[in-house]
């Protein structure tokens, strides 16, 4: 058959995303590092160590390999604990040291998306009880506004807290990230004073850049009753996807939002999403379960047995979700970017047609029109993967931790061809993705 091409709009945005913590390394003075020094809390003892060494500069390396695949952005973030190492002193090396590197993007011609919060606090913040405590919204603003004085002549686009849901839930619910709580309650005062941080910062950002673009990246899992005709997984799935998916978007948009059987109301949070950043990985079927008690809101979750699973069984590739995502997404009248979208795969094989499946549901969406302005993977190279250590690859390239050498897997390449082109093509999938060829090129 002859060629056929999935064309993106003039201009869009394709890069992959990093985090401060997860890259920079040796980032000693927030509740992630003390979490990590504590028996049995990491997969295998491992820690993050130099991570990907940015902050030791090779950033450098990494953005040049960026650019030469032909990205054109790159998310990355800003570590609180750098910037504001005590309660009452702003550290301006390390603010001169993201200057640098936003002086490399600008560059190479890499367009900056700036992430101020990425599940890391400082330890001074901890201290005083983190995002239960609800003085902290308040300093979160203040450190949002000093970090747009000093960089804003740069960035345009800013994201200011990365998966406030996961946070909350993971830390104060299930216990598996700092500080390891499992009490309802709190969860939900966490979840409230989340929402009051990203709205400080918001407010800080604009009144420093008011022409700035403010939003948040928002972890959308798709969940769906087990049993399609059974009324409790209907219910159970529901509740999921409420308290999941709809509180943070619909709070950011109207000041008040459904959190289980509440009603929250947060004036100042009305309208402070310029645009919608959707993290995107995977879906779920949930099935009612009284055993699963409060804390796991009475129900079991577990993937679609039809659904291919990556590697560890950590993700199953659901892309016809990934398009009702941005569907469902489109309800609150903002632009979109996927700021996060990837998988495991050391081999990288599963990788490939993960990534060009979603990338083909994605097209669908931009060809509907969906506001959708740019697309960015998880991850340019590996990274330290919080609770599973360096258990789980994401990267395009490949890292090797005690020679900090990267090497470039054929993902790397695929996306390349997808940058280069602006465009997903027959002879991409035939040669990097030939298993959904068909599928995809049908006849």
């Amino acid at each position: 058959m002859p060629d056929a091409r999935f064309t993106f709009p003039k201009g869009f945005l394709w890069g992959t995303s990093s985090s401060a913590y997860q890259f920079e390394g040796n980032s000693k003075n927030n509740q992630w590092h003390r979490w990590e020094q504590e028996p049995g809390r990491i997969a295998e003892g491992h820690t993050c160590g130099l991570a990907a060494d940015w902050w030791g500069g090779r950033w450098r390396e990494d953005i040049d390999r960026a650019m030469e695949d032909g990205h054109n952005a790159l998310r990355f973030g800003i570590e609180w604990s750098r910037i504001q190492p005590e309660p009452d002193r702003w550290d301006e090396q390390a603010l001169d040291r993201y200057l640098d590197m936003l002086r490399g993007l600008d560059q190479r011609g890499l367009f900056p998306l700036v992430t101020l919060h990425h599940f890391t606090d400082p330890l001074w913040v901890t201290e005083m009880g983190g995002w239960e405590n609800d003085e902290v919204p308040a300093l979160f603003g203040k450190y949002a506004a000093r970090v747009a004085e000093a960089i804003h002549s740069y960035v345009t686009t800013w994201i200011t807290i990365n998966e406030p849901n996961v946070m909350a839930v993971l830390g104060w619910l299930l216990g598996e990230f700092p500080p390891g709580k499992q009490d309802l309650d709190t969860t939900l005062t966490v979840m409230v004073n989340l929402a009051r941080g990203h709205a400080a910062a918001y407010q800080a950002i604009k009144q420093v850049q008011p022409e700035a673009r403010v939003g948040f990246a928002h972890a959308y899992r798709g969940f769906h009753p087990h049993h399609k005709a059974n009324p409790l997984d209907q219910i159970a799935a529901r509740l999921h996807h409420q308290a999941w998916n709809e509180f943070y978007p619909a709070l950011f948009r109207d000041g008040k939002a459904r959190l289980l059987a509440r009603t929250i109301e947060l004036p100042e949070a009305e309208n402070t999403q310029d645009f919608l950043g959707i993290n995107y990985y995977t879906s779920e079927r949930v099935r009612f379960s009284l055993r699963a008690g409060r804390t796991g809101l009475y129900s079991r979750r577990s993937y679609d047995p039809d659904a291919p699973l990556s590697p560890n069984d950590m993700i199953a590739s659901t892309p016809q979700d990934f398009f009702h995502a941005l569907e469902w997404a489109r309800q609150f009248e903002v632009p979109l970017i996927v700021t996060e979208n990837g998988t495991e795969d050391s081999e990288d094989s599963f990788r490939r047609d993960y990534l060009t499946a979603h990338i083909h549901q994605m097209w669908h969406a931009v060809n509907f029109n969906y506001p959708i302005k740019g697309y960015f993977v998880w991850s340019l190279v590996d990274n330290f993967e919080w609770t599973l250590g360096w258990t789980r690859r994401f990267g395009l390239y490949e890292l090797d931790l005690d020679s900090q050498r990267r090497r470039k897997r054929p993902s790397a390449d695929l996306y390349a061809a997808i940058c280069a082109e602006n465009a997903l093509t027959s002879e991409m999938v035939r040669e990097y993705a030939p298993r959904l060829f068909e599928e995809i090129f049908p006849g």
